[in-house]
């Protein structure tokens, strides 16, 4: 609707400019006209021998008026004035201004410098265009003056005798250009997928908080594969700076080995491609634009492959956690075996005896937990972790001064059980190569009313020093294994999220000892740096 209105009133604006300016264009025309004409009766008159002679009479207003009255009559002229050297009329077409002075003062160029010429001047008729000439006798001498006259009302007249017709053509044009506008909105809408400039605006402005917004790296090429978007985690990935301009470069100028000019050629679409860029490992998204069935472009999405090594790193977490559940479940379904056993065999007073047993250890381990975590979020976990360890044949301390009632609202719990678990799942790891009898892990969580305080400390070899200085920057691992190292990485994430730091000493049972404090001031903050200390 709105573009149809925009181009219909366009379009009637243009045509009534063109009618005013056609308008004057003629009007200027005509008057141009008009006083060629009167110019030409003067001239033709002040040549006629008659004229001359009438001049040499006694009386000359008695030959004249008549000549200058059939005259007027004959051209269609409003007046036709004889005058004298000295501008006394010899013939007017009220007879009783003949002999009086004539009236405008525009003599000057024609009876002192015998100039013919158009003037415009208000004279005893009113607002005139004026043909001046001068009279000469055979001598050559300017005797007289012939005025010729139309007046400027009647060319008025003239004038608005052709605005009906240029007022039908400008209607004529106004309503062909409604139509045609109604015509081209409608096929310019169809091609918008009917839509409105304003929500083509929105939908544009829409588009790039979207595309900006989105952490995987976006080019767009056009059907000759030059760039026509780029967002600013595709500047990341590709480690350029946000001053280099790739809007309108080739794909090929950018990335040498890119595909999408084949995607762009063939069509196909390419999901889950593995592909180098720049020395970065990424998985690759390509897909062609169409519009109808014909190919307009291209989109490829890519994602660095350690963005994702690291999403299938905290999955493998959870399921950690799901094992440590499983464990205990494994646990007291052998628990439970053993017990349908010894009824089954009447042996009642050892059934019993178990269940006691089972029961106190069980009750004791969960009061004491209880006790010192009274979180349930966290006391679950380490319960999870206590029965992990014993599927493992690690002893798993829980350090008796560990205390703390409840997390404050405002810190992630999620981010406490990642740094837990990332830290102990470590630890096991680090003592699953040592005899039963010296495989140990220690974890203290303890509130101190301005922090919290957590150490885990296992016995293991430790951590060497040699990686200390790049520890939480980049994938460590003591395993062989390519898919680790990002354990640590998470750890360092949520620390810095929480505003907490990290200590990494070595500990008492000889392996590595993490002290981490997160303080309860509470509002989670960026920092330039992270807190680490070694």
């Amino acid at each position: 609707m709105r573009i149809f209105l925009y181009g219909a009133i366009f379009v009637s604006l243009l045509a009534i400019i063109i009618g005013i300016s056609f308008y004057f264009t003629m009007s200027q025309g005509i008057k141009q006209q008009i006083g060629l004409r009167a110019l030409s009766i003067a001239e033709t008159t002040a040549d006629r021998p008659d004229i001359r002679a009438g001049f040499e009479l006694t009386n000359p207003a008695e030959a004249l008026q008549p000549i200058a009255e059939a005259l007027r009559l004959q051209t269609g002229a409003e007046y036709v004035v004889i005058g004298n050297t000295e501008g006394t009329r010899y013939a007017h077409p009220v007879v009783e201004r003949i002999g009086k002075k004539m009236v405008g003062d525009d003599n000057d160029r024609a009876l002192i410098l015998g100039e013919s010429y158009i003037s415009e001047a208000t004279g005893t008729l009113g607002a005139a265009l004026r043909g001046k000439a001068p009279v000469f006798n055979n001598n050559g001498d300017i005797i007289g003056i012939i005025s010729v006259g139309f007046l400027e009302e009647n060319n008025s007249t003239i004038f608005f005798q052709y605005v009906d017709n240029i007022s039908y053509i400008v209607l004529i044009a106004i309503f062909i250009g409604v139509i045609c506008s109604s015509i081209l909105a409608r096929n310019i809408k169809k091609e918008l997928f009917n839509l409105e400039p304003a929500e083509i605006a929105n939908l544009f402005t829409e588009r790039n908080a979207l595309i900006e917004s989105v952490r995987e790296g976006i080019i767009m090429v056009d059907a000759k594969g030059i760039i026509t978007t780029v967002n600013v985690a595709a500047y990341d990935t590709l480690s350029l700076p946000d001053q280099v301009d790739l809007i309108g470069v080739t794909i090929q100028e950018v990335l040498p080995n890119s595909l999408l000019p084949k995607v762009l050629e063939t069509g196909e679409q390419h999901l889950d491609r593995p592909m180098e860029i720049r020395g970065k490992k990424v998985i690759v998204n390509r897909i062609p634009i169409r519009v109808g069935k014909k190919i307009v472009g291209a989109v490829s999405t890519f994602r660095l492959q350690s963005d994702i090594d690291r999403l299938a790193m905290e999955l493998s977490q959870v399921k950690r956690y799901s094992e440590a559940l499983r464990a205990q479940t494994h646990e007291y379904n052998n628990f439970l075996y053993t017990i349908s056993g010894l009824i089954q065999l009447n042996s009642y007073d050892e059934a019993l005896s178990l269940i006691h047993d089972e029961t106190a250890e069980h009750q004791s381990l969960i009061q004491f937990v209880t006790n010192r975590l009274q979180d349930p979020f966290l006391g679950g976990i380490v319960i999870g972790f206590f029965n992990r360890a014993k599927e493992l044949k690690v002893r798993f301390i829980l350090d008796e001064d560990s205390f703390l009632a409840k997390l404050p609202p405002h810190l992630e719990k999620n981010h406490f059980v990642s740094i837990i678990g990332n830290l102990v799942t470590n630890a096991f790891e680090a003592v699953e190569s040592y005899p039963e009898d010296q495989r140990m892990v220690r974890i203290l969580i303890l509130d101190n009313g301005e922090e919290i305080l957590m150490e885990i400390e296992d016995s293991g070899q430790g951590i060497a020093l040699n990686t200390l200085e790049y520890l939480f920057q980049k994938r460590v691992s003591t395993k062989n294994d390519e898919d680790r190292g990002y354990g640590l990485i998470k750890v360092a994430e949520n620390v810095k999220d929480l505003g907490g730091s990290i200590t990494l000493e070595k500990g008492d049972l000889g392996g590595a000892l993490f002290i981490i404090s997160i303080p309860k001031g509470g509002i989670l903050h960026d920092r330039s740096d992270r807190d680490f200390n070694y």
